[in-house]
Protein backbone atom coordinates (compact mmCIF):
# COMPACT_ATOMS: atom_id res chain seq x y z
CA UNK A 1 0.00 0.00 0.00
CA UNK A 2 1.57 3.30 -1.03
CA UNK A 3 0.67 6.81 0.49
CA UNK A 4 0.79 10.23 -1.66
CA UNK A 5 1.60 13.55 0.34
CA UNK A 6 1.16 16.85 -1.08
CA UNK A 7 2.78 19.96 0.37
CA UNK A 8 1.58 23.17 -0.76
CA UNK A 9 4.53 25.39 0.17
CA UNK A 10 5.14 29.36 -1.23
CA UNK A 11 7.85 28.34 -3.28
CA UNK A 12 7.39 25.26 -4.78
CA UNK A 13 4.93 22.37 -4.53
CA UNK A 14 6.46 18.72 -3.18
CA UNK A 15 5.13 15.53 -3.22
CA UNK A 16 6.45 12.47 -1.88
CA UNK A 17 5.55 8.86 -2.31
CA UNK A 18 5.84 6.82 0.93
CA UNK A 19 5.08 2.62 1.66
CA UNK A 20 2.83 2.71 4.18
CA UNK A 21 4.14 -0.82 5.10
CA UNK A 22 7.87 -0.12 5.42
CA UNK A 23 7.00 3.99 6.25
CA UNK A 24 10.24 4.52 3.57
CA UNK A 25 10.05 7.10 0.95
CA UNK A 26 10.08 5.87 -2.60
CA UNK A 27 10.39 8.74 -3.99
CA UNK A 28 10.06 12.55 -3.97
CA UNK A 29 9.83 15.23 -6.67
CA UNK A 30 9.80 19.49 -6.69
CA UNK A 31 7.75 21.59 -8.81
CA UNK A 32 8.40 23.94 -10.05
CA UNK A 33 12.29 23.69 -9.90
CA UNK A 34 12.60 27.39 -9.49
CA UNK A 35 10.78 29.46 -6.58
CA UNK A 36 7.25 30.32 -7.29
CA UNK A 37 6.85 33.88 -7.15
CA UNK A 38 5.01 36.45 -5.07
CA UNK A 39 2.62 38.52 -6.24
CA UNK A 40 3.00 42.19 -4.29
CA UNK A 41 0.64 44.56 -5.82
CA UNK A 42 1.50 47.40 -3.35
CA UNK A 43 3.77 47.30 -0.27
CA UNK A 44 3.11 44.53 2.02
CA UNK A 45 0.97 42.56 -0.12
CA UNK A 46 1.21 39.04 -0.73
CA UNK A 47 -0.60 36.95 -3.39
CA UNK A 48 -0.48 33.33 -5.19
CA UNK A 49 -3.12 31.68 -8.16
CA UNK A 50 -4.58 28.66 -6.03
CA UNK A 51 -4.94 27.43 -9.79
CA UNK A 52 -1.42 28.01 -10.06
CA UNK A 53 -1.33 25.79 -7.14
CA UNK A 54 -2.92 23.33 -8.28
CA UNK A 55 -1.44 23.10 -12.36
CA UNK A 56 1.63 22.44 -10.32
CA UNK A 57 0.55 19.52 -7.94
CA UNK A 58 -0.76 17.74 -10.98
CA UNK A 59 2.91 17.93 -12.79
CA UNK A 60 4.40 16.97 -9.31
CA UNK A 61 2.08 14.24 -9.23
CA UNK A 62 2.87 13.10 -13.08
CA UNK A 63 6.47 13.97 -12.42
CA UNK A 64 6.45 11.27 -9.79
CA UNK A 65 4.85 8.74 -12.01
CA UNK A 66 7.07 9.24 -14.88
CA UNK A 67 10.21 7.80 -12.56
CA UNK A 68 8.72 4.79 -12.84
CA UNK A 69 9.50 3.21 -9.48
CA UNK A 70 6.32 2.35 -8.00
CA UNK A 71 2.61 1.51 -9.62
CA UNK A 72 -0.10 4.18 -9.38
CA UNK A 73 -3.02 1.97 -8.65
CA UNK A 74 -1.23 0.94 -5.35
CA UNK A 75 -1.76 4.52 -4.17
CA UNK A 76 -4.20 4.16 -1.27
CA UNK A 77 -5.12 7.21 0.48
CA UNK A 78 -3.90 11.12 -0.37
CA UNK A 79 -2.35 13.53 2.25
CA UNK A 80 -2.09 17.49 2.82
CA UNK A 81 -0.20 19.58 3.81
CA UNK A 82 -0.16 23.69 3.37
CA UNK A 83 0.89 26.82 3.85
CA UNK A 84 -1.30 28.29 6.38
CA UNK A 85 -3.61 31.26 6.86
CA UNK A 86 -4.29 31.62 3.17
CA UNK A 87 -7.77 33.05 1.91
CA UNK A 88 -9.22 31.32 -1.24
CA UNK A 89 -12.45 32.23 -2.03
CA UNK A 90 -14.66 30.10 -4.47
CA UNK A 91 -18.04 30.29 -5.70
CA UNK A 92 -21.16 28.13 -5.88
CA UNK A 93 -19.19 26.42 -9.18
CA UNK A 94 -16.14 25.98 -6.94
CA UNK A 95 -14.29 28.90 -9.62
CA UNK A 96 -12.10 30.99 -7.73
CA UNK A 97 -12.61 34.26 -7.27
CA UNK A 98 -9.79 35.80 -6.67
CA UNK A 99 -6.07 35.21 -6.61
CA UNK A 100 -5.54 33.91 -2.82
CA UNK A 101 -3.75 36.78 -0.01
CA UNK A 102 -1.23 34.55 1.74
CA UNK A 103 0.49 33.95 5.11
CA UNK A 104 3.07 36.80 4.49
CA UNK A 105 0.16 39.44 3.10
CA UNK A 106 0.29 42.76 5.66
CA UNK A 107 -3.17 44.49 4.56
CA UNK A 108 -5.68 43.10 6.72
CA UNK A 109 -3.39 44.23 10.06
CA UNK A 110 -5.71 47.23 10.71
CA UNK A 111 -9.23 45.05 10.25
CA UNK A 112 -7.46 42.68 13.26
CA UNK A 113 -6.37 45.07 15.40
CA UNK A 114 -10.12 46.92 14.98
CA UNK A 115 -11.90 43.80 15.69
CA UNK A 116 -9.32 42.73 18.89
CA UNK A 117 -10.26 46.17 20.04
CA UNK A 118 -14.11 45.67 19.46
CA UNK A 119 -14.95 42.32 20.18
CA UNK A 120 -11.95 43.27 23.75
CA UNK A 121 -8.55 41.73 24.58
CA UNK A 122 -9.64 39.35 27.39
CA UNK A 123 -12.55 38.10 25.23
CA UNK A 124 -10.39 37.47 22.24
CA UNK A 125 -7.34 35.84 24.04
CA UNK A 126 -9.45 33.50 26.25
CA UNK A 127 -12.17 32.47 24.01
CA UNK A 128 -9.96 32.89 20.05
CA UNK A 129 -6.08 32.44 21.74
CA UNK A 130 -5.19 34.87 19.40
CA UNK A 131 -6.03 38.25 18.01
CA UNK A 132 -7.46 38.65 14.85
CA UNK A 133 -4.29 39.87 14.00
CA UNK A 134 -3.58 39.64 10.06
CA UNK A 135 -5.08 35.90 9.96
CA UNK A 136 -7.57 34.61 7.14
CA UNK A 137 -10.66 36.30 8.87
CA UNK A 138 -8.86 39.91 8.90
CA UNK A 139 -7.97 38.99 5.10
CA UNK A 140 -11.78 38.05 4.41
CA UNK A 141 -12.76 41.30 6.46
CA UNK A 142 -10.60 43.16 3.95
CA UNK A 143 -12.36 41.81 0.94
CA UNK A 144 -15.56 42.71 2.42
CA UNK A 145 -15.33 46.11 2.36
CA UNK A 146 -12.25 46.50 -0.69
CA UNK A 147 -13.86 43.84 -3.01
CA UNK A 148 -17.79 43.92 -2.19
CA UNK A 149 -18.60 42.39 -5.88
CA UNK A 150 -16.37 39.46 -5.09
CA UNK A 151 -17.24 39.31 -1.37
CA UNK A 152 -20.94 38.46 -2.77
CA UNK A 153 -20.28 35.74 -4.82
CA UNK A 154 -17.86 34.04 -2.10
CA UNK A 155 -20.27 30.54 -1.97
CA UNK A 156 -17.35 29.06 0.55
CA UNK A 157 -13.71 30.46 2.39
CA UNK A 158 -11.23 28.14 1.95
CA UNK A 159 -7.18 27.47 3.46
CA UNK A 160 -5.04 26.65 0.35
CA UNK A 161 -5.24 22.43 1.41
CA UNK A 162 -9.18 22.78 1.49
CA UNK A 163 -8.90 24.11 -1.68
CA UNK A 164 -6.68 21.40 -2.91
CA UNK A 165 -8.68 18.47 -1.59
CA UNK A 166 -11.69 20.00 -3.67
CA UNK A 167 -10.14 20.05 -6.89
CA UNK A 168 -9.14 16.28 -6.30
CA UNK A 169 -12.35 15.42 -4.84
CA UNK A 170 -14.87 18.12 -5.85
CA UNK A 171 -15.97 17.79 -1.84
CA UNK A 172 -14.95 21.17 0.29
CA UNK A 173 -14.46 20.21 4.01
CA UNK A 174 -12.77 22.06 6.95
CA UNK A 175 -11.23 21.04 10.09
CA UNK A 176 -11.07 22.74 13.82
CA UNK A 177 -7.10 23.20 13.22
CA UNK A 178 -7.62 25.23 9.94
CA UNK A 179 -10.15 27.21 11.44
CA UNK A 180 -8.02 28.39 14.49
CA UNK A 181 -5.61 29.00 12.10
CA UNK A 182 -7.67 31.73 10.56
CA UNK A 183 -8.93 32.67 14.20
CA UNK A 184 -12.94 31.81 13.00
CA UNK A 185 -13.07 29.33 16.13
CA UNK A 186 -14.28 29.52 19.51
CA UNK A 187 -12.25 27.14 21.58
CA UNK A 188 -13.77 28.41 25.23
CA UNK A 189 -17.33 27.44 23.57
CA UNK A 190 -16.12 24.74 21.13
CA UNK A 191 -18.06 26.51 18.08
CA UNK A 192 -17.58 28.75 15.40
CA UNK A 193 -16.91 31.95 17.27
CA UNK A 194 -19.90 34.31 17.40
CA UNK A 195 -18.29 37.31 18.11
CA UNK A 196 -15.48 37.29 14.96
CA UNK A 197 -18.47 36.30 12.73
CA UNK A 198 -20.95 38.72 14.06
CA UNK A 199 -18.12 41.53 14.31
CA UNK A 200 -17.19 41.19 10.29
CA UNK A 201 -20.41 40.76 8.97
CA UNK A 202 -20.10 37.21 7.74
CA UNK A 203 -22.36 34.51 7.44
CA UNK A 204 -21.57 30.87 8.35
CA UNK A 205 -22.54 29.35 5.18
CA UNK A 206 -19.48 30.14 4.15
CA UNK A 207 -17.30 27.73 6.23
CA UNK A 208 -17.38 24.43 5.00
CA UNK A 209 -18.58 21.05 7.28
CA UNK A 210 -15.87 20.38 9.49
CA UNK A 211 -14.26 17.17 9.93
CA UNK A 212 -11.40 16.04 12.18
CA UNK A 213 -8.28 16.46 10.19
CA UNK A 214 -7.73 12.56 10.45
CA UNK A 215 -10.97 11.86 7.98
CA UNK A 216 -12.35 11.28 4.90
CA UNK A 217 -12.13 14.80 3.34
CA UNK A 218 -13.31 13.75 -0.07
CA UNK A 219 -12.70 10.48 -2.48
CA UNK A 220 -10.66 11.27 -5.85
CA UNK A 221 -13.21 12.42 -8.94
CA UNK A 222 -12.79 9.64 -11.74
CA UNK A 223 -12.53 12.64 -14.08
CA UNK A 224 -9.38 13.84 -11.80
CA UNK A 225 -8.00 9.89 -11.34
CA UNK A 226 -8.26 9.63 -15.33
CA UNK A 227 -5.80 12.47 -15.82
CA UNK A 228 -3.29 11.61 -12.87
CA UNK A 229 -3.59 7.56 -13.04
CA UNK A 230 -4.76 7.40 -10.06
CA UNK A 231 -7.79 4.88 -8.26
CA UNK A 232 -10.98 6.77 -8.52
CA UNK A 233 -12.64 6.53 -5.22
CA UNK A 234 -9.75 6.58 -3.32
CA UNK A 235 -9.68 9.19 0.17
CA UNK A 236 -8.41 12.49 1.07
CA UNK A 237 -7.58 11.57 4.58
CA UNK A 238 -5.81 14.02 6.15
CA UNK A 239 -5.57 18.06 5.33
CA UNK A 240 -2.96 20.47 8.05
CA UNK A 241 -1.51 23.73 7.97
CA UNK A 242 2.54 23.00 6.95
CA UNK A 243 3.62 24.01 10.70
CA UNK A 244 0.87 21.18 12.26
CA UNK A 245 1.84 18.87 9.72
CA UNK A 246 5.49 19.42 9.96
CA UNK A 247 5.41 18.79 13.90
CA UNK A 248 3.23 15.35 13.20
CA UNK A 249 6.07 14.20 10.57
CA UNK A 250 8.62 14.57 13.68
CA UNK A 251 6.35 13.31 15.86
CA UNK A 252 5.59 16.04 17.69
CA UNK A 253 1.85 15.49 19.48
CA UNK A 254 2.36 15.29 23.18
CA UNK A 255 2.59 18.09 26.00
CA UNK A 256 6.53 19.71 26.28
CA UNK A 257 7.30 18.41 22.70
CA UNK A 258 8.76 20.91 19.85
CA UNK A 259 9.47 20.87 16.55
CA UNK A 260 11.04 23.91 14.22
CA UNK A 261 11.44 24.58 10.97
CA UNK A 262 13.55 27.01 8.77
CA UNK A 263 12.48 27.42 5.28
CA UNK A 264 10.49 30.91 3.90
CA UNK A 265 9.50 31.37 7.08
CA UNK A 266 10.60 30.10 10.37
CA UNK A 267 8.55 28.11 12.98
CA UNK A 268 8.85 27.13 16.56
CA UNK A 269 5.83 24.88 17.44
CA UNK A 270 5.45 23.23 21.07
CA UNK A 271 2.31 21.07 21.87
CA UNK A 272 0.59 22.22 24.99
CA UNK A 273 -2.86 20.70 26.63
CA UNK A 274 -3.31 24.20 27.93
CA UNK A 275 -5.44 26.85 26.18
CA UNK A 276 -2.45 28.91 26.60
CA UNK A 277 -2.19 32.12 24.87
CA UNK A 278 0.43 35.64 24.79
CA UNK A 279 -1.38 38.68 26.26
CA UNK A 280 0.63 40.40 23.29
CA UNK A 281 -0.34 38.01 20.69
CA UNK A 282 3.25 37.55 19.84
CA UNK A 283 3.12 34.06 19.69
CA UNK A 284 -0.22 32.11 18.28
CA UNK A 285 -1.77 29.04 19.66
CA UNK A 286 -4.31 27.08 17.40
CA UNK A 287 -5.14 23.12 17.33
CA UNK A 288 -3.53 20.65 16.79
CA UNK A 289 -3.46 17.82 13.95
CA UNK A 290 -4.37 15.72 17.26
CA UNK A 291 -6.87 18.28 18.91
CA UNK A 292 -10.29 16.82 19.29
CA UNK A 293 -12.98 17.95 22.33
CA UNK A 294 -12.56 15.67 24.38
CA UNK A 295 -8.55 15.63 24.20
CA UNK A 296 -6.80 19.38 23.94
CA UNK A 297 -3.82 19.39 22.23
CA UNK A 298 -2.86 23.19 20.94
CA UNK A 299 0.05 24.35 19.27
CA UNK A 300 1.73 26.79 20.63
CA UNK A 301 3.31 29.18 17.09
CA UNK A 302 6.60 31.00 16.74
CA UNK A 303 6.24 32.57 12.86
CA UNK A 304 8.99 34.30 11.96
CA UNK A 305 8.42 36.01 8.03
CA UNK A 306 11.91 36.57 7.24
CA UNK A 307 13.59 33.18 7.68
CA UNK A 308 14.99 31.51 4.37
CA UNK A 309 13.16 34.37 2.10
CA UNK A 310 16.53 36.40 3.35
CA UNK A 311 18.91 33.82 2.32
CA UNK A 312 17.36 33.61 -0.83
CA UNK A 313 17.47 37.32 -1.67
CA UNK A 314 21.46 37.26 -0.24
CA UNK A 315 22.07 34.66 -3.12
CA UNK A 316 19.94 36.69 -5.81
CA UNK A 317 21.93 39.86 -4.66
CA UNK A 318 25.21 38.41 -5.05
CA UNK A 319 24.97 37.32 -8.57
CA UNK A 320 23.14 34.57 -7.90
CA UNK A 321 26.46 32.02 -9.03
CA UNK A 322 26.80 30.25 -5.86
CA UNK A 323 24.52 27.11 -4.87
CA UNK A 324 23.35 27.42 -1.57
CA UNK A 325 25.75 24.64 -0.60
CA UNK A 326 28.30 26.53 -1.78
CA UNK A 327 27.27 29.40 0.26
CA UNK A 328 27.22 27.58 3.08
CA UNK A 329 31.06 26.16 2.43
CA UNK A 330 31.90 29.63 2.84
CA UNK A 331 29.96 31.16 5.58
CA UNK A 332 31.87 28.35 7.40
CA UNK A 333 35.10 29.84 6.68
CA UNK A 334 34.60 33.16 8.83
CA UNK A 335 34.34 32.97 12.42
CA UNK A 336 31.30 33.32 14.63
CA UNK A 337 29.93 36.66 14.45
CA UNK A 338 30.64 37.48 10.83
CA UNK A 339 33.55 40.15 11.67
CA UNK A 340 30.61 42.44 13.33
CA UNK A 341 28.37 42.31 10.25
CA UNK A 342 24.90 42.34 12.11
CA UNK A 343 21.64 41.37 10.01
CA UNK A 344 18.10 42.14 11.10
CA UNK A 345 16.31 39.67 8.72
CA UNK A 346 12.68 40.96 9.14
CA UNK A 347 11.90 42.25 5.47
CA UNK A 348 8.88 40.12 4.79
CA UNK A 349 5.85 42.01 5.71
CA UNK A 350 4.33 42.20 9.62
CA UNK A 351 6.13 40.35 11.83
CA UNK A 352 3.27 38.91 14.68
CA UNK A 353 6.43 38.34 17.32
CA UNK A 354 7.21 42.23 16.89
CA UNK A 355 3.49 42.85 17.59
CA UNK A 356 2.84 43.18 14.24
CA UNK A 357 5.08 45.85 13.01
CA UNK A 358 6.91 45.99 9.43
CA UNK A 359 10.25 46.68 10.64
CA UNK A 360 12.02 45.63 7.21
CA UNK A 361 15.42 44.00 7.14
CA UNK A 362 18.52 46.01 7.99
CA UNK A 363 22.39 45.28 7.76
CA UNK A 364 24.53 46.93 10.00
CA UNK A 365 28.50 47.42 9.92
CA UNK A 366 29.24 47.27 6.94
CA UNK A 367 33.08 47.76 5.92
CA UNK A 368 33.75 47.78 2.26
CA UNK A 369 37.72 46.96 2.55
CA UNK A 370 36.89 44.33 5.02
CA UNK A 371 33.17 42.23 4.19
CA UNK A 372 33.07 39.85 1.32
CA UNK A 373 29.93 37.75 0.26
CA UNK A 374 30.94 34.78 2.35
CA UNK A 375 30.45 37.81 5.56
CA UNK A 376 26.73 38.34 4.04
CA UNK A 377 26.18 34.49 3.98
CA UNK A 378 26.87 33.75 7.19
CA UNK A 379 25.42 37.09 8.87
CA UNK A 380 22.43 36.22 7.51
CA UNK A 381 22.27 32.69 8.81
CA UNK A 382 23.16 33.88 11.89
CA UNK A 383 20.80 36.69 11.84
CA UNK A 384 17.75 34.49 11.00
CA UNK A 385 19.47 32.23 13.86
CA UNK A 386 18.97 34.96 16.59
CA UNK A 387 15.56 35.88 15.29
CA UNK A 388 14.38 32.09 16.71
CA UNK A 389 16.23 33.30 19.86
CA UNK A 390 13.85 36.52 20.28
CA UNK A 391 10.69 34.71 19.27
CA UNK A 392 11.91 31.64 21.69
CA UNK A 393 12.55 34.24 24.87
CA UNK A 394 8.70 35.21 24.19
CA UNK A 395 7.64 31.56 24.42
CA UNK A 396 9.65 31.11 27.47
CA UNK A 397 7.74 33.65 29.09
CA UNK A 398 4.94 31.93 28.51
CA UNK A 399 6.21 28.66 29.99
CA UNK A 400 7.52 27.16 26.89
CA UNK A 401 10.91 25.45 28.36
CA UNK A 402 12.10 22.82 25.28
CA UNK A 403 14.95 20.55 26.64
CA UNK A 404 15.37 19.34 22.78
CA UNK A 405 14.15 20.53 19.75
CA UNK A 406 13.48 18.09 16.47
CA UNK A 407 13.85 19.50 13.45
CA UNK A 408 13.84 18.23 9.22
CA UNK A 409 17.14 17.97 7.40
CA UNK A 410 15.90 20.45 5.06
CA UNK A 411 16.33 24.19 4.31
CA UNK A 412 18.17 25.90 6.43
CA UNK A 413 18.97 22.76 8.51
CA UNK A 414 21.12 21.70 5.70
CA UNK A 415 23.50 24.09 6.58
CA UNK A 416 26.21 23.51 9.87
CA UNK A 417 26.71 27.28 10.30
CA UNK A 418 22.91 27.84 10.89
CA UNK A 419 22.68 24.73 12.48
CA UNK A 420 25.24 25.82 14.89
CA UNK A 421 24.19 29.36 15.35
CA UNK A 422 20.52 27.71 16.08
CA UNK A 423 21.51 25.47 18.58
CA UNK A 424 24.57 27.84 20.68
CA UNK A 425 22.16 30.84 20.22
CA UNK A 426 19.04 29.50 21.62
CA UNK A 427 21.30 27.16 24.09
CA UNK A 428 18.90 24.06 23.04
CA UNK A 429 20.09 20.87 21.65
CA UNK A 430 18.94 19.69 18.01
CA UNK A 431 17.42 16.32 16.74
CA UNK A 432 17.32 15.96 13.03
CA UNK A 433 15.15 13.91 11.58
CA UNK A 434 15.04 12.76 7.16
CA UNK A 435 11.44 14.10 6.73
CA UNK A 436 9.43 17.03 4.90
CA UNK A 437 6.65 18.15 4.83
CA UNK A 438 5.46 15.76 1.72
CA UNK A 439 6.14 12.64 3.47
CA UNK A 440 4.44 13.75 6.94
CA UNK A 441 1.43 14.44 4.98
CA UNK A 442 1.64 11.39 3.33
CA UNK A 443 2.18 9.45 6.87
CA UNK A 444 -0.95 11.92 8.11
CA UNK A 445 -2.91 10.30 5.29
CA UNK A 446 -2.21 6.66 5.99
CA UNK A 447 -3.29 7.93 9.74
CA UNK A 448 -6.65 9.11 8.33
CA UNK A 449 -7.16 5.98 6.25
CA UNK A 450 -6.59 3.60 9.36
CA UNK A 451 -3.75 2.22 8.16
CA UNK A 452 -2.04 2.60 11.21
CA UNK A 453 -3.28 2.64 14.79
CA UNK A 454 -1.97 4.72 16.21
CA UNK A 455 0.72 7.99 15.24
CA UNK A 456 3.06 6.21 17.34
CA UNK A 457 2.80 2.90 15.17
CA UNK A 458 2.67 5.87 11.89
CA UNK A 459 6.42 6.56 13.65
CA UNK A 460 7.63 3.70 14.79
CA UNK A 461 10.57 3.81 12.42
CA UNK A 462 11.74 7.38 13.11
CA UNK A 463 15.28 7.81 14.58
CA UNK A 464 17.23 10.89 14.35
CA UNK A 465 20.21 11.33 12.08
CA UNK A 466 22.00 13.52 14.12
CA UNK A 467 21.89 15.12 17.51
CA UNK A 468 23.68 18.87 18.00
CA UNK A 469 24.15 20.16 21.49
CA UNK A 470 25.60 23.22 22.12
CA UNK A 471 29.22 24.01 22.48
CA UNK A 472 29.64 27.52 22.42
CA UNK A 473 26.30 29.32 23.76
CA UNK A 474 28.40 31.97 25.97
CA UNK A 475 29.90 33.32 22.31
CA UNK A 476 26.77 33.42 20.48
CA UNK A 477 25.10 34.84 23.98
CA UNK A 478 27.18 38.05 23.23
CA UNK A 479 27.05 37.79 19.70
CA UNK A 480 22.83 37.48 20.32
CA UNK A 481 22.77 40.47 22.64
CA UNK A 482 24.58 42.91 19.79
CA UNK A 483 22.27 41.84 17.52
CA UNK A 484 19.48 42.37 19.52
CA UNK A 485 20.80 46.18 20.59
CA UNK A 486 20.63 47.06 16.66
CA UNK A 487 17.14 45.48 15.91
CA UNK A 488 15.52 47.53 19.12
CA UNK A 489 17.67 50.44 17.88
CA UNK A 490 16.09 49.67 14.55
CA UNK A 491 12.28 49.64 15.97
CA UNK A 492 13.14 52.66 17.56
CA UNK A 493 13.94 54.50 14.29
CA UNK A 494 10.66 53.19 12.89
CA UNK A 495 8.10 53.67 15.80
CA UNK A 496 9.65 57.76 15.54
CA UNK A 497 9.18 57.71 12.15
CA UNK A 498 5.51 56.38 12.13
CA UNK A 499 4.86 59.50 14.31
Amino acid sequence: MLLLGIDIGTSSIKVAIVDAHSQQTITSVQYPETETPIVALHPGWAEQSPEMWWQHVQSAILAAHAQRLYNPADIKAIGIAYQMHGLVCVDKEQQVLRDSIIWCDSRAVPYGNKAFDAIGADKCLSHLLNSPGNFTAAKLAWVKENEPAVFDKIDKVLLPGDFIAMKLTGSCTTSISALSEGVFWDFANNELSKDVFNYFGFNTAVIPPINDVFSTHGLVSERVAAHLSLTAGIPVSYKAGDQPNNALSLNVLNPGEVAATAGTSGVIYGVTDQLAYDKKSRINTFAHVNHTLLQKRLGVLLCINGTGILNSWIKKVTGGEHSYQHMNELAKKIEPGSNGLIMIPFGNGAERMLENRQLKSHIHNIDFNIHTGAHLYRAAQEGIAFAFRYGLDIMRENGMNPSVIRVGKANMFLSDVFTEAFVNATNVPVEMYACDGSVGAAIGAGIGAGFFASAKEAFSNSTPLSHTAPNNSSVYDELYHKWKNCLESDAAIITKESF
